[in-house]
């Protein structure tokens, strides 16, 4: 059963719900912490996937789906009334360090080198899903 208080907009606006028992979200205090995070839309299909060939052949796009987890990240955030502007620590997983540079594009587009937040970026084994090549957690700092 659907646990409403735990389901958040995807980047396509519709709801996506965690695949475990955990919460998107978690406020303590001043702080909010964004369970880690895919670019997984409410349907369980996957941003950045792209099937390339008949053969079903796919192409893993690692800056499309660095720039929905951020989206996805964002409206987590806004539940609190908070937004990316107030992460102040990220962590990041990759599956493959070969994606580093994509996911970096996308990353710079929504963080100032200079003013955002502290980052760790590892490489990961594997991620939930086959089709996942990064995921992202957050702390954020919001003011109640």
């Amino acid at each position: 059963m659907s646990d409403k208080k735990n389901e958040i907009p995807s980047s396509e606006g519709s709801k996506v719900t965690p695949r475990g028992a955990y919460p998107h979200t978690k406020r303590v205090g001043d702080f909010i912490f964004v369970s880690g995070t895919s670019s997984r839309r409410a349907d369980n299909t996957i941003a950045g996937v792209k099937i390339i060939d008949e053969m079903g052949t796919k192409k893993l796009d690692a800056y499309k789906q660095t720039k929905v987890i951020l989206q996805n990240i964002d409206k987590n955030l806004q539940s609190h009334g908070a937004s990316l502007k107030d992460v102040v620590d990220v962590s990041s997983f990759l599956v493959n360090m070969n994606d580093f540079a994509d996911y970096n594009k996308a990353y710079a587009e929504y963080f100032n080198a200079e003013t955002g937040p502290t980052r760790t970026t590892v490489a990961v084994h594997q991620l939930p899903h086959p089709d996942l090549v990064v995921e992202i957690k957050v702390v954020a700092y919001k003011k109640l």
